[in-house]
């Protein structure tokens, strides 16, 4: 009788044991909040959709989407930190993909595999950069601002959003294309380098789309042309570089990432989730004021555009000379 006991007394602490544990195992994804790390500081386009998305994410997931940007080396940091995450779904990487692809190009010794240490998730957007230039230089134009350089005793100081940004890869094409010289002084962001665009500490760059219409429209900087095939409707006045005479073209891809070996129910659930966000009167808003374009992909179609997106930056490093290490 009292073996009985002590069995019947096992099995139902084993029991107290297991069922929190299968409940636990069991809870929906997700139970708890989640983190969307971004590569670059607030103000940016990376920064704008992904904020955009967090919020939208969080409404229809019903569990808080913060953002955490972590900035800084071409945005190697933030993907050290995402590819080195517990890979169940709570911590994402908004990436500027193209960028991305350049890290993979640009550094040597790279402390992550740029495409083996995450799992795609779904594009977000495509978006041009613009490029512009400081009222200071007096170049409100292309034609001018090339004149202007060949003319300069000095190298024209040019400013990116970073070291291994697709904003220096733009720059440094775009000196050899249009035939001058320049100097890079990379800034920490794009609100950054629009800041000292402003303050005319450098005469041109390419920045990303939103502080760029932005300070435009306020007459702080001049827009001079954007990169995509054809005009865009955040500001449809400005002609694309390939109308200026210059036959570059140059989109930005955004995509969101997770760990590798992230569970492929989480990918799909994130990956319809983003798409229904990017079907949004919200979302549609924002990008149209960015001037990008909605991506929604499965991950085999992402994967697929990365592979021929690095390719693509591939080239362009070796034809720009850009080395990050």
């Amino acid at each position: 009788m009292k073996t009985s006991l002590f069995k019947l007394a096992a099995i139902v602490l084993s029991s107290a044991f297991v069922a929190p544990l299968a409940s636990a195992q069991a809870a929906p994804y997700p139970s708890r909040p989640i983190t969307m790390v971004v590569g670059f500081p607030p103000g940016g386009i990376s920064d704008v959709l992904a904020r955009a998305l967090a919020q939208r994410l969080s409404v229809q997931m019903g569990q808080t989407v913060i953002v955490d940007n972590r900035a800084g080396a071409g945005t190697t940091i933030a993907s050290i930190f995402v590819a080195q995450a517990p890979a169940d779904g709570y911590t994402l990487y908004f990436q500027d993909m193209t960028s991305h692809a350049i890290s993979a190009a640009a550094y040597h010794r790279l402390k992550f595999d740029a495409w083996g240490d995450f799992s795609m998730v779904s594009l977000v957007a495509s978006t041009p950069l613009m490029l512009v230039s400081s009222t200071a230089s007096k170049a409100n134009d292309v034609k001018a601002l090339i004149a202007q350089a060949k003319a300069a005793p000095q190298p024209l100081p040019y400013a990116s959003s970073g070291n291994g940004t697709i904003t220096q890869l733009a720059g440094e094409s775009f000196k050899q294309v249009a035939g001058i010289n320049a100097l890079h002084v990379p800034y920490k962001g794009g609100a950054g380098q629009v800041q000292a665009l402003i303050a005319g500490e450098v005469s041109f760059g390419f920045a990303s789309m939103p502080p760029a219409v932005s300070q435009m429209k306020g007459g702080r900087i001049h827009g001079l042309a954007v990169t995509s095939g054809k005009r865009v409707a955040a500001a449809p006045d400005v002609p694309t570089l390939k109308e200026s005479g210059v036959p570059i073209e140059i989109l930005l891809y955004s995509g969101l990432l997770a760990p590798k070996g992230t569970p492929p129910a989480v990918v799909e659930r994130l990956g319809a989730e983003v798409k229904k966000a990017l079907a949004s009167p919200e979302m549609k808003q924002t990008l149209v004021e960015a001037g990008a374009d909605a991506m929604p992909s499965t991950p085999a179609e992402f994967a697929a555009l990365m592979k021929s997106e690095a390719a693509s930056m591939a080239k362009a490093v070796q034809m720009s000379g850009v080395v990050l290490d």
